[in-house]
């Protein structure tokens, strides 16, 4: 896999902030892609106490989210955890992992922020943005912004605002479950975002991408 452009990870927190500031202005906030065929989530466990990171991705066809192919890679945790920058903990992981499989999918659906990041650039945009694919956030709970009560219906969303800014989406995706954060991570719409994260979802709060890839980031 080439990396469209590359940084050290071995770096302090404040040396991520000024790689994250300086990255942010690279990412394309419009659909930037063509037929989507397969479709990966994209999740982060950790092993040993946290002195392991095991990055699984699983890639299932679209739009019948039948499973593809599964990579699963472990490394070691070399950075802290600190809110804001889970993508310099999580991501050396998560390449490896994409380096593994034997075919790239067309689109990520990374489990965490894309754009609803205090510096617009969450584990989405970061690694959409290394690996020029589209990509986007899906969280199950608000890292910052604001929103109106979202309807209990399927498919049903509001803006989710920070200082008056639109930076994603309250989403729900079942009736009678809390709705998820959706936002743009690379090469994609937030429309379209919404739109494919509803395609990936059947009949459970989570899409499937995300409910495989933790499956196998999770397994002991």
């Amino acid at each position: 896999m080439h990396l469209s452009c590359s940084h050290s990870w071995q770096v302090t927190p404040q040396e991520a902030v000024v790689i994250q500031n300086d990255l942010r202005g690279k990412i394309i906030m419009e659909d930037n892609f063509g037929r989507i065929n397969f479709v990966a989530g994209v999740d982060v466990g950790f092993e040993d106490n946290g002195r392991i990171t095991r990055a699984a991705i699983a890639v299932l066809e679209y739009p019948s989210l039948a499973l593809h192919e599964v990579s699963v890679a472990r490394c070691k945790t070399s950075f802290p955890y600190v809110p804001g920058l889970l993508s310099f903990r999580e991501l050396p992981a998560v390449l490896k992992a994409l380096e593994k499989l034997k075919r790239l999918p067309d689109m990520l659906l990374c489990d965490g922020q894309g754009y609803a990041h205090p510096r617009r650039f969450g584990i989405a945009c970061h690694l959409g943005l290394l690996a020029d694919l589209p990509a986007i956030g899906v969280g199950k709970t608000r890292l910052l912004g604001t929103h109106d009560t979202v309807a209990n219906t399927r498919g049903a969303w509001q803006p989710l605002l920070d200082k008056n800014e639109l930076i994603g989406a309250v989403l729900r995706t079942r009736m009678g479950v809390k709705p998820i954060y959706i936002s743009t991570g690379h090469r994609i719409s937030l429309r379209s975002a919404i739109d494919y994260v509803m395609a990936c979802t059947t009949r459970f709060r989570l899409p499937e991408t995300t409910r495989q890839a933790h499956k196998y980031a999770s397994a002991v």
